[in-house]
């Protein structure tokens, strides 16, 4: 089964503070990740939603690794530090 992937964002001045739940095999984790608004953005414009980035980046990281060894707090660009490719295939996504 794929996991479900539900996305609160609420906007705190120049950021979004998220909270991502993921669910999948009869269990949840749910996320903390904050987005800076200049990061959005440069990454993929201002016409995407925040939410929708974070789906697309949830998507991303289960793709390369389960749900509990996603952090539980981060934000958003800490993912290309552990992945490096992934504002490319962000992008690539969008297009």
């Amino acid at each position: 089964m794929a996991a479900q992937i539900s996305v609160e964002a609420q906007e705190k001045g120049d950021a979004w503070e998220c909270r991502v739940t993921v669910a999948e095999d009869k269990s949840q984790t749910v996320h903390t990740v904050a987005v800076e608004r200049s990061y959005r953005d440069k990454l993929v414009g201002a016409e995407v939603p925040v939410e929708q980035l974070l789906r697309k980046s949830f998507e991303f990281l289960l793709a390369r690794e389960p749900k509990e060894s996603i952090l539980r707090s981060f934000n958003l660009p800490v993912i290309g530090r552990y992945f490096p490719e992934y504002e490319k295939a962000i992008r690539r996504s969008f297009t």
